[in-house]
């Protein structure tokens, strides 16, 4: 594992980001100091990356794949159209309350639908056309995810990947661990799909945003 990002231009970017509100600051917190995989949280340039996205979309449908605590659902969820809606899937039940008490403190909540189980048998039952697409889940179901999710997204839509450089560890010559394998080679797959277009951006652990065309 490599410090794929210099800490000090990490403080640089968040500094001279817009602040996270007061709830999403309450998230990280709990989340930094309770949780033992504190470091899945998307964080606040990262967040503000989401939220940016979402807002110039205003978008109607967003589904997130991989709720953890709630942090990027709430950023998300901020672009949504006046009649949008978000819905977040999360399989373990003890992240899915824990986001689910910081739902209850959005103002607009209504918006926000929290589902609990597993996504591939979740999805499908949805039948929505999303605008936005977030992975943030399970490794190795990547590419399972973006096969079932493409057909669902609207023309133009964004799937928005996590995670893609998998702590440096999709740089080795040798590929070991499973997780890095399956990115790796999700990250193959999308750059040899036409019926996308993608950009890779190099922010915190990495965010690979495709665009159906």
């Amino acid at each position: 594992m490599m410090d794929l990002i210099n800490k000090k231009v990490e403080e640089y970017a968040a500094h001279f980001s817009s602040h996270e509100d007061e709830l999403l600051a309450e998230i990280a917190q709990y989340t930094n100091q309770n949780h033992p995989h504190a470091q899945m949280l998307s964080g606040h340039v990262q967040g503000k990356i989401l939220e940016t996205i979402s807002c110039l979309a205003q978008p109607e449908y967003i589904l997130e794949i991989g709720t953890f605590t709630g942090y990027s659902a709430l950023c998300l969820a901020k672009g949504l159209s006046s009649t949008g809606e978000l819905h977040t899937i999360e399989l373990r039940e003890e992240d899915a309350a824990i986001a689910n008490g910081f739902f209850s403190k959005y103002l607009h909540n209504n918006k926000i639908v929290l589902h609990v189980g597993n996504a591939m048998d979740i999805i499908p039952v949805l039948d929505k056309e999303w605008d936005i697409v977030f992975i943030d889940a399970d490794k190795v179901s990547y590419i399972d995810y973006y096969e079932l999710t493409l057909p669902l997204l609207k023309q133009n839509g964004l799937i928005i990947a996590d995670n893609v450089l998998f702590h440096g560890e999709v740089l080795e010559e040798n590929i070991k661990g499973k997780n890095a394998k399956a990115i790796h080679d999700f990250n193959k797959l999308i750059a040899k799909d036409d019926r996308v277009e993608q950009v890779m951006l190099t922010v915190r652990d990495g965010l690979l945003l495709i665009r159906k065309l």
